[in-house]
């Protein structure tokens, strides 16, 4: 049941709802301007900040995947593909603005200003997130599917009632639509007009569950309309729209318009983690298809043909690409020291009975090894000197 005071806005007339027939584009696969009246192109340098970035991403991404095969890293969902959206996410918010990413959108968080090193601890296995969601106001990452967009939706309504200017991008998966949680946080975001932009990149995929079997809808951004919210679709791996559209979704929830929803059409170029499989539900001929569509080889195409781009500022690119992979790389292979008393401290603000009894549990068998390994130390110290001394006999 919902509380709290309603501050909804009439809805929009059904057509002002419905997204475009087609995903917006700006730059097309070949490089070359797409136009469109509704959305204008960003500058040069908005672009060209945006393209290192998409770079920086790609080799994170590479570097994340090198690591868990050398079992630096538990597990890592890649976004080799979906850097645009990643970035995109990231650039179009303030510093006053939260961004509440899943477990896919590494690149995202990192993008917004966290440490990389933080933003892999949790993928690396350890039992926190790994960073201050305030510090730069990240929420952390976590593998339910869809519950985030809950959490985003109270800090935006939280915000709207505090009078402050603070907006909420809320992203999610293709899957996560699917989800009961996706409906409670796009009804609740309508009716209480919350200042909220809930983005979903649409990689074609639910681990192994295509789209087809996930909805017949015409697309996910018309389930918008239910809600009495506007969506939008755009091409996931255009760079410029996606900094296009997600801006004026932003823009409108800061200026008191409400939620919208916004689907870019993307594809997972990997497989979902590396625990999967992608080879038994679809085709390398599939994954080919998408190639040519690549996001850093579109924009670097368009950067490149307006003199934007040279060779100098792509090695410079790569230079800080490289910097950051180094960080993570030696970040990484260095041994954690491991307290195992922490397993207790932060599940309740007051420990219970029975984590008190589980702790000391612990308390004693580790007194009981350490025991053990210290008498097992001192035979071994003895045998060796009376061995010694039947030597010297």
């Amino acid at each position: 049941m919902m509380g709290g005071a309603s501050g909804g806005t009439p809805p929009a007339g059904a057509g002002a709802l419905l997204p475009s027939a087609e995903p917006v584009q700006l730059v097309g696969p070949d490089g070359q301007h797409v136009h469109d009246d509704r959305y204008p192109l960003p500058d040069g340098e908005q672009l060209l900040r945006a393209y290192g970035c998409l770079v920086a991403g790609r080799r994170i991404n590479d570097q994340a995947n090198a690591l868990v095969r050398q079992g630096r890293m538990a597990v890592y969902p890649s976004s080799h593909g979906q850097e645009a959206c990643q970035v995109a996410a990231a650039l179009v918010l303030g510093d006053e603005d939260w961004l509440f990413p899943t477990y896919r959108d590494t690149v995202a968080v990192i993008t917004k200003g966290v440490d990389p090193l933080q933003v892999l601890t949790l993928l690396r296995g350890d039992w926190h997130g790994g960073y201050d969601p305030h510090e730069h106001r990240v929420a952390t990452q976590a593998t339910p599917l869809a519950t985030q967009l809950l959490h985003a939706v109270g800090v935006a309504h939280a915000a709207k009632l505090r009078g402050e200017s603070t907006v909420v991008l809320a992203m999610c998966g293709d899957g996560a639509t699917s989800e009961g949680d996706f409906h409670e946080a796009l009804n609740f975001a309508a009716v209480f007009h919350v200042p909220v932009v809930f983005f979903i990149q649409n990689n074609e995929f639910a681990i192994s569950v295509p789209l087809k079997n996930q909805t017949v809808a015409p697309s996910l951004a018309h389930k918008a309309i239910g809600y009495g919210m506007p969506g939008e679709r755009v091409d996931g791996n255009d760079l410029a729209a996606l900094l296009a559209v997600l801006g004026a979704a932003v823009n409108r929830a800061r200026d008191g318009g409400g939620p919208s929803l916004i689907e870019a059409h993307t594809y997972r170029m990997q497989a979902h983690t590396n625990a999967d499989d992608a080879t038994r539900y679809r085709s390398a001929d599939d994954v080919e298809r998408w190639v040519p569509r690549d996001p850093i080889l579109r924009m670097r195409t368009y950067l490149r043909a307006l003199t934007l781009l040279g060779d100098e500022g792509e090695r410079a690119f790569a230079d800080k690409a490289d910097a950051i992979a180094t960080t993570i790389r030696k970040g990484l292979n260095t041994e954690v020291e491991v307290n195992p008393a922490e397993l207790f401290e932060y599940v309740y603000t007051e420990k219970t009975t029975q984590l008190r009894e589980q702790a000391q549990q612990l308390r004693e068998e580790l007194a009981r090894d350490a025991a053990a390994d210290a008498a097992s130390v001192d035979a071994a110290s003895d045998d060796v000197e009376h061995q010694g001394k039947g030597d010297q006999r």
